[in-house]
């Protein structure tokens, strides 16, 4: 089936998620990117906890939460939580993201991304970075309340878009949501930037790139 949107996941596969804590490594000390990935893998496994226990927590809340569990591990001054939360808002995107993105919309795909994000954190994501003319849709969690790699999620642009989910080419660096996704219905790509290697979830992805340029060449 013809590719009609291409869907992103935002964190790790747009923006970077370490970015915050290597704005900070001066202060962080060289365990910085250790405690950046300990602090991204314990806000995804207290996503799938609240799914878990049907205990809902915004994303924003969950990012707070594992922030501060991860600063009492690292040893981090908690004086700085405020400031790594407000990088946090506004993380850079990958280098490639816009011109990437803009060759898509001039192939009129409807654009949008899907994440565990609240609108709000997302919006000003995308703003701050320029990126929100590029955009059809944001859809986020919040308005099902419940975290993917749940279906109800990857319903969402089925419903906007009135399409089949093999008409969804969807992207992900997280090779449990490229899972959740294929799973799904969804043409799912998995975006392996740090030669990682892919979970055992019963979806294997027929592509694989390294970063979003050589999705021009897939769809």
């Amino acid at each position: 089936m013809k590719t009609k949107s291409v869907v992103f996941d935002a964190y790790g596969t747009l923006f970077d998620v370490n970015s915050a804590a290597e704005k900070c490594k001066d202060k962080i000390g060289n365990e910085w990117e250790n405690f950046s990935n300990f602090w991204r893998t314990t806000q995804l496994e207290y996503t799938w906890l609240r799914n878990i226990m049907k205990r809902h927590k915004d994303f924003w809340k969950v990012t707070e939460d594992s922030l501060e569990k991860s600063m009492k591990v690292f040893k981090i001054d908690m004086t700085m939580k405020k400031d790594l939360l407000n990088l946090y808002k506004v993380l850079s995107p990958y280098p490639e993201v816009e011109e990437v993105l803009k060759n898509l919309k001039n192939k009129n795909f409807k654009l949008a991304i899907l994440s565990n994000g609240t609108p709000s954190l997302l919006n000003e994501l995308v703003q701050s970075n320029n990126l929100d003319d590029l955009f059809d849709d944001i859809f986020s969690v919040e308005e099902v309340k419940i975290y993917k790699p749940d279906s109800k999620v990857y319903d969402l642009p089925l419903k906007k878009y009135k399409i089949k989910s093999d008409e969804v080419t969807f992207l992900s660096a997280n090779t449990w949501d490229v899972s959740g996704g294929g799973n799904y219905g969804y043409n799912a790509v998995w975006v392996n930037r740090n030669k990682a290697i892919f979970d055992n979830l019963d979806f294997k992805s027929t592509h694989e790139i390294n970063n979003l340029t050589q999705l021009l060449d897939i769809v």
